[in-house]
């Protein structure tokens, strides 16, 4: 018997569409029953491939006794909080007030008349473990506390409410002053040096934050340079990474980059191929950077890309062992017994194996092994055979038959089909225009730093879909579902109105594309992967057109999470994101492309409303730096803009350095004799009549603030 999520778009909540909870759909018309019956609501967030959410779904939520005190005294909401950013925002930011911190799943208990939260937690045990009580304790404490203590309950409703709406409408008063962007840098430089005991997640807007530092003279003194090249090692090294088949995992569990959770994350590897690119552009060549894009590249064209060019949204970190399993286990997919490898491999095959990972007897997880580099350097090509015999074995296939890989889109389809390998983990096959975004811009980085045409191609491909799909009756829509019975050919409809995070990422890749797309010409005389020169330029100004539009806040500054007719279901608060997570903040990256745009085509209207939000932000900047580092990114693009002018024949070049605060535009009425003309925001330099003197004042530009 299913409930009402069985029809549901979202792989996460069909997961939960066979629990005997009663689940609604956040809408106002669940809202009103809660309201009508007196019931507190409880809101359960998380995504399709988040482990501890799967876990839960398969013990409290298919719990009878658990679902039926839940029906009785609950009205039970699930939301998926990729669908619904805006949602997930406002109520882990109140369980985070509560507790002191969060993660997915997010339970959260809200009061019917008013949606405030009063009380929260994220993984619930059916019995009492890991220092947790039982839920079924937990919801009848809550009930009890709900009827008998009113005062208390208003109390601290009030209190949160307050929290909530300090976090909405803040000052900006505080000064951008000329030592702000230095204090952002030593700050989140900090950040990214320390060495954390355990979980250690990419936070990518930090290190992207602290890579741009490093082209200060004081970045020195914290060691940005090492600190960068240190993240950098350990992503790629690390067994965070899948140096089988490619593609990085979400975070690893420990202090040393080993033991990852195993899902993959579009976003991550998005964000990591863009650094690795920024890092190998910047003068840091190790050969396990560009072995790591490669091979993320591969993983996403065959695994993670529709036929229609899109990118999938992520692959759970749980798989099948055998098609007669009840739950599935984590990692099975990707680790390796030290028997496996014996039988897989050579004795020779083995010892090369071993020298260079970190292979043993006893494994590092669970018995087994994931596998970790010890060094950086090219791998042999007899070690790269062995590590093809291991990915033929997953696969069932040699690596070089295997052009795409149908994913398995459900549980049951990962269960019930013939798989020549392993059984796979469950790919959720949505489209994200946020997610898709981040990994257009890590592409078109890594196209204008390797020169490999399938990275812009992918890129472009994946721009060009949301381009021609996801404006529904003049609006750009979140998400694209595919249909659940269609195996060779996408038949979908886009979905979810669009937020903040998706207009600010879309922008920024359609910039990222205009400024790839100068690093070559093809024969008929058009720039690679665009009919036109300005092609994704005059793109980027119209999506930018319909955000300023849609989301701009006229009274405060800065960009909304939401547009009001998105909110089915009232929402508490609106809020302006500006904290970065895995992800960066939609209106860090908002700020920066606003400058970009200024610089690309001249109007300054741009560059006033860029100087807006950063008023209105720079009091969360000024006591907390360490919150939203892509608003100190933001800043950099502010204080330090460069155009570069230069004729075609030197764009290519321009393009493939590590230039983070500059933009490159043709100009064919270029002075004779000259180069190339540096321009800062509202004034140019002298004509520069060598590629030597182009670029010294280039250098200069950019630390000018």
């Amino acid at each position: 018997m299913t409930n009402r999520l069985a029809q549901s778009q979202s792989l996460y909540l069909r997961k939960h569409a066979e629990n005997p909870i009663d689940w609604w759909l956040w809408s106002d018309q669940a809202l009103e029953k809660a309201k009508a019956e007196n019931k507190p609501i409880f809101l359960s967030i998380g995504y399709s491939s988040c482990h501890w959410c799967t876990v839960m779904e398969g013990e409290a939520f298919s719990n009878l006794a658990i679902a039926e005190y839940m029906n009785a005294n609950f009205l039970p909401i699930k939301v998926d909080r990729e669908e619904r950013p805006d949602v997930d925002s406002i109520y882990m930011q109140a369980l985070q007030m509560m507790t002191g911190q969060g993660g997915w799943p997010l339970n959260i208990f809200l009061t019917p008349e008013d949606r405030v939260p009063f009380y929260g937690g994220t993984y619930f045990p059916v019995e009492p473990r890991y220092g947790r009580p039982g839920f079924l304790e937990v919801l009848r404490a809550i009930r009890r506390f709900y009827d008998v203590e009113k005062g208390k309950l208003t109390t601290f409703k009030q209190e949160i409410m307050e929290h909530l709406q300090q976090a909405v409408v803040f000052s900006g008063s505080s000064q951008l002053g000329t030592d702000l962007l230095q204090i952002g840098l030593k700050t989140n430089t900090s950040i990214v040096s320390a060495v954390a005991p355990g979980p250690n997640f990419p936070m990518m807007p930090y290190a992207e934050l602290v890579l741009r530092g490093t082209r200060f003279e004081f970045a020195s003194e914290d060691d940005a340079y090492q600190a960068c090249t240190q993240r950098g090692l350990n992503l790629a090294k690390g067994g965070i990474y899948d140096h089988v088949a490619g593609g990085f995992h979400r975070y690893t569990v420990d202090a040393t980059w080993t033991v990852p959770h195993f899902e993959k994350m579009l976003y991550d590897n998005g964000q990591i191929i863009e650094y690795l690119a920024n890092l190998w552009s910047a003068g840091i060549q190790e050969a396990a950077f560009a072995r790591a894009i490669a091979g993320t590249v591969q993983w996403l064209k065959r695994e993670m890309t529709s036929s229609e060019g899109f990118f999938y949204a992520a692959q759970d970190a749980d798989n099948f062992t055998e098609s007669t399993a009840v739950e599935p286990e984590e990692g099975a997919f990707y680790v390796w017994s030290y028997g496996e490898l014996e039988q897989i491999l050579t004795p020779s095959d083995l010892t090369a194996l071993k020298e260079e990972f970190t292979v043993t007897d006893e494994g590092n997880f669970e018995g087994y092994n994931v596998l970790q580099r010890r060094n950086s350097k090219q791998l042999s090509e007899s070690l790269e055979a062995a590590l093809a015999k291991l990915f033929e074995v997953r696969y069932g296939s040699k690596l070089e038959l295997i052009a795409t890989f149908s994913p398995a889109r459900n549980n049951q389809e990962a269960k019930n089909r013939n798989w020549p390998g392993r059984i796979p983990p469950v790919t959720d096959t949505k489209m994200i225009v946020a997610w898709n975004s981040l990994m257009i811009s890590g592409l078109a980085r890594a196209y204008s730093v390797f020169a490999e045409p399938e990275y812009l191609e992918l890129a472009a491909n994946a721009a060009n879909f949301i381009l021609e799909n996801q404006w529904i009756n003049q609006r750009l829509h979140r998400l694209y579902y595919l249909d659940a019975g269609e195996q060779d050919k996408v038949l979908g409809q886009a979905s979810v109105l669009a937020q903040s995070e998706d207009y600010a990422l879309f922008v920024k890749a359609l910039l990222d594309l205009d400024q790839a797309s100068w690093g070559v010409e093809n024969n008929q005389g058009k720039f690679a992967s665009s009919p036109f020169p300005n092609y994704w330029l005059e793109k980027a100004i119209k999506v930018q057109q319909e955000f300023d539009e849609l989301l701009w806040s006229l009274e405060l500054g800065g960009y909304y999470n939401a547009t009001t007719d998105n909110n089915n279901g009232k929402l508490l608060v609106r809020e302006r994101s500006y904290t970065d997570n895995a992800t960066p903040s939609a209106n860090g990256v908002a700020i920066a492309n606003l400058v970009r745009l200024a610089l690309l085509t001249e109007d300054l209207q741009y560059l006033d409303r860029a100087e807006q939000s950063l008023q209105a932000f720079s009091s969360v900047m000024n006591q907390s730096p360490q919150m939203c580092p892509s608003l100190f990114t933001a800043l950099d693009w502010y204080q330090n803009c460069t155009l570069i002018r230069s004729s075609g024949n030197q764009l290519p070049s321009l393009v493939s350095q590590y230039l983070p605060a500059s933009v490159s535009k043709l100009d064919t009425n270029l002075p004779k004799d000259t180069v190339g003309l540096v321009c800062q925001a509202l004034r140019c330099l002298k004509p520069a009549h060598t590629l030597e003197q182009l670029m010294e004042q280039v250098q200069r530009s950019q630390v000018r603030a």
